[in-house]
């Protein structure tokens, strides 16, 4: 007998706006990213979206009496089985919202884990997002959410068939926490090697960094050809994807990652899970902070990265270039003026991805603040400073020594970050 394909979930989408409340995001462009997150799942069909207005949260279900009822009926008229509330519910209002409307309800932070989890590639992303969902889990009642995970094995916001044995549903969960963190551990140190054995490589590592859906994958791809996933959804890419490449047009050779996109408001226990798979911006030589300058809120988008990469940790004196991508989707007339307004900016290029326009330029911009980022120093070591000595021969940056009467004058050819690094030893 014949297997029909299962039809998508139907999801309502609302976006809660607190009246006078903190935020300067524009409600309408929020409720249209919250869309895109649920686009980016295969097995959601959005079949209506609003912004919802609350002049005080409720605290046991987020919205008055009123609302409720009102949105009852947008749910029943929409025949929607799923309600994603674009923000953070807490256990017992989502609970309380479930029983109240007789659907399932996920908050912003519950449809990004299911999203990661749909999208993880590599062995130590799938372990993070297992890790960041049963924190978030745990800290739930277990519900029956499980349309998702009978279709693609996903998180499936809870498994199990009511909320019976919540406790030992919790110490299970305890158990695979820690289970988890032995694998990641492991997976991690490898990464470690592989990352010590680049350190060795002479060739500078550049960081595409920037917004989801800025256009980095579509850079990678253009700058390196290779076949990394381009897709005009959210979190498309969400493992770094690594390559040593000989720019085009002249550029040096380097190795370039493409990273997961940021966004506003990511869920900290992502920030967390994910703060590995982000080491590899810490490791860089150049940051490129790709933008879709053709977005609305492109200035908040860049303000979300700067904040990210500060809570990261990434040095303040590490080279970076802001790439305005997407310039193709400006109409003629801002077009000219984001050209203008770029080129008489410091380390700023404009380019289009997806046409190739800007992207000599932005090459040549990489390949001159790469040679700006590595200088030459001169160093006196004692005979008894051998740990630094053979440090700077593992990283290969000495590029002459000379013994004397107490040591060694040693050439090293270096980054900031390597210099400092070194200074620490």
């Amino acid at each position: 007998m014949k297997e029909h394909a299962r039809a998508a979930t139907r999801a309502l989408v609302l976006h809660p706006e607190i009246v006078g409340g903190p935020g300067t995001r524009d409600s309408a462009l929020a409720l249209e990213e919250a869309v895109s997150l649920a686009q980016a799942l295969p097995d959601l069909e959005v079949v209506g979206a609003e912004v919802v207005r609350l002049r005080k949260p409720d605290a046991g279900r987020l919205f008055g009496k009123g609302k409720r009822e009102e949105l009852k009926a947008l749910i029943n008229g929409t025949e929607a089985e799923l309600v994603l509330v674009d923000g953070p519910l807490s256990p017992v209002q989502q609970r309380n919202l479930e029983r109240d409307w007789d659907v399932k309800i996920l908050d912003r932070t519950g449809l990004i884990l299911e999203i990661f989890s749909d999208r993880a590639a590599t062995r130590e992303g799938v372990l993070q997002v297992e890790m960041a969902a049963l924190s978030y889990q745990r800290t739930r009642l277990v519900r029956a959410w499980t349309h998702l995970e009978r279709q693609r094995g996903g998180l499936g916001f809870v498994g199990g068939p009511g909320e019976t044995q919540i406790e030992a549903d919790r110490r299970a969960i305890d158990e695979q926490l820690v289970r988890l963190r032995r694998q990641l551990d492991k997976v991690v140190r490898t990464r470690g090697l592989h990352r010590a054995a680049r350190a060795k490589v002479p060739y500078p590592i550049v960081a595409l960094v920037g917004y989801t859906n800025a256009g980095k994958s579509t850079l990678f791809n253009r700058l390196t050809g290779a076949d990394v996933v381009a897709k005009d959804m959210l979190f498309a890419t969400l493992d770094p994807t690594m390559r040593r490449v000989a720019l085009p047009h002249g550029g040096p050779e380097v190795i370039l990652s493409d990273t997961v996109g940021f966004i506003s408001d990511l869920p900290t226990e992502l920030v967390a899970a994910f703060r590995a798979t982000l080491e590899e911006v810490l490791e860089a030589d150049l940051i490129c902070h790709v933008r879709d300058i053709s977005h609305p809120e492109t200035e908040a988008q860049a303000r979300d990265v700067a904040l990210i990469l500060d809570g990261l940790g990434v040095r303040a004196d590490t080279p970076r270039i802001e790439v305005w991508n997407k310039i193709d989707r400006l109409e003629a007339q801002a077009r000219d003026a984001a050209l203008t307004q770029a080129a008489r900016a410091e380390h700023v290029q404009a380019v289009s991805a997806v046409t190739g326009q800007g992207v000599a330029a932005l090459v040549a911009a990489m390949a001159e603040a790469l040679a700006e980022a590595r200088h030459l120093s001169d160093l006196h070591l004692r005979f008894d400073e051998g740990r630094r000595r053979a440090w700077l021969y593992d990283k290969e940056l000495v590029e002459a020594e000379r013994q004397t009467e107490d040591g060694f004058d040693l050439t090293v050819r270096w980054s900031a970050r390597q210099e400092a690094r070194f200074r620490e030893i």
